[in-house]
């Protein structure tokens, strides 16, 4: 039996490295397939060689090598999916904190200064300013007239389900033989497997920055009685997560949404929004969505956002953003004759960390040391047609991939002398990876949008 605790664990379960498969963790490089996908994997493994078994020796290319590759390209590019941790995937639910014990679930502990000395006060969401743990001496337990009557949290159980991201391709075995003869593309199998592998990197991250606008047009497909949300098939966008039932309110009376209310929306991780304060993020978007209230992204803007985060308990790790947005805060630092810092950093399995003396990474601009990453896709939220990209700020402690099963390459067909098995004379292949994003503290994220 294996144990799964880290991701490396499973990384090693997948690929067949580590103690159980025989090989280092440095399969690309053992094999001599660091710098590409391509043909020279075949000559590196003995695929096709003299003596060898070709199924078995395909068998150990495409399962380890090629979707290692793309499963390092998920974890070490700069992009919204490799900064967030990576963690297998050993259980559908966990626990979060949705109430104090007593003083409410916002940001601050609420306290109530002119009820009645009622002993319902002592655990309730605004208790008396002079009945919050303050005893007289030699208090009896238990006595809620001393003060000392017993309280407790209040925890929410979320639900998740794994997302299976699954992208198929196929050659003929026509197209495989004239590539090498007419156009000179060699072998077209290597050139597809590089090229869709990168395709079903891009995909994924653009799911993390879906629009929250995508999941209400008309992402229902119905088979038979049963009605599918196909939408959620992707993985959970950071644009969900990261919202509150005031922004909901406000798209929905933009139109960015049809309803504040519709259930694609709304529901997260088993629960409702608009009926779990604790499940709000920090998020600003000025006095609404309409076209009029775009306003100017300014320092006041961030620093604003930032002490929210705080205010809250949150630690922002890193700031996912657009390059219109980065190069406006840029021209804003330079108009006042600052300058926008620049750290290194390591995407990795365990998300963004700083590699301060080491010769590797990437330089990244930073505000307040917070390491700003550009991504192409992130959306631009507002009615406004001028607006620049939205602003994702992240505190990744709380916010993670759980990962089932990491990117795996399948590939069967004539090549492999079973054309049966695709049904076609050609070779069918796909990438597969299963997992989903979760998050334990939602009032650590936050999110500005609306911006010119």
């Amino acid at each position: 039996m294996s144990y799964i605790n880290t991701i490396a664990d499973l990384e090693a379960q997948t690929y067949g490295t580590g103690a159980h498969g025989g090989l280092s963790n440095q399969l690309l490089k053992q094999v001599g397939a660091v710098q590409g996908i391509h043909t020279g994997h075949d000559v590196a493994l003995g695929v096709g060689t003299t003596g060898s078994s070709s199924a078995a020796n395909l068998g150990a290319l495409y399962n380890q090598v090629y979707g290692q590759k793309v499963w390092s390209m998920l974890n070490r590019e700069c992009n919204a999916l490799s900064v967030i941790a990576k963690r297998p995937y050993t259980s559908s639910g966990w626990r979060v904190l949705s109430e104090r014990p007593a003083g409410g679930s916002g940001n601050f502990l609420t306290v109530d200064t002119v009820g009645s000395k009622d002993a319902a006060n002592i655990g309730s969401t605004t208790p008396r300013a002079d009945l919050i743990g303050g005893v007289p001496e030699n208090a009896g337990l238990g006595v809620e007239g001393d003060g000392l009557a017993s309280i407790a949290p209040k925890y929410e159980q979320l639900f998740t389900s794994p997302k299976i991201i699954a992208h198929q391709f196929e050659f003929s075995e026509l197209a495989m033989e004239m590539a090498a003869i007419d156009d000179g593309i060699g072998d077209i199998r290597a050139q597809m497997r590089e090229d869709m592998g990168k395709h079903h990197a891009e995909v994924q991250n653009a799911m993390l920055v879906m629009p929250l606008e995508n999941y209400d047009r008309d992402s229902a497909t119905v088979t038979g009685t049963v009605t599918i949300d196909t939408i959620e098939r992707n993985y959970t966008s950071l644009n969900k997560i990261i919202s509150s039932k005031t922004e909901l309110e406000a798209m929905a009376t933009a139109n960015l949404i049809n309803s504040a209310t519709t259930a694609e929306a709304t529901n997260l991780f088993n629960l409702n929004r608009n009926a779990d304060s604790f499940l709000d993020s920090q998020v600003t978007f000025g006095d609404s969505y309409a076209s009029a209230d775009a306003r100017q992204l300014t320092l006041t803007v961030l620093n604003q956002m930032i002490r929210l985060l705080r205010v809250a308990g949150g630690s922002p790790k890193v700031i996912l953003t657009g390059y219109d947005t980065l190069q406006t805060i840029s021209d804003l630092l330079q108009a006042q004759e600052r300058f926008m810092d620049r750290k290194e950093i390591v995407p990795t399995v365990n998300g963004v960390r700083g590699v301060k003396g080491q010769e590797v990474g990437f330089r990244v601009s930073t505000y307040y040391d917070i390491p700003m990453i550009p991504v192409a896709a992130m959306a631009s939220t507002g009615v406004n047609t001028s607006c620049i990209s939205d602003m994702l700020f992240l505190d990744t402690d709380h916010l993670w991939l759980s990962v089932m099963k990491p990117t795996q390459y399948f590939e069967d067909g004539i090549s492999n002398g079973n054309p049966f098995g695709v049904g076609t004379l050609g070779n069918k292949a796909l990438y597969r990876t299963i997992g989903e994003v979760g998050c334990s503290y939602f009032k650590g994220q936050g999110k500005i949008t609306n911006l010119l």
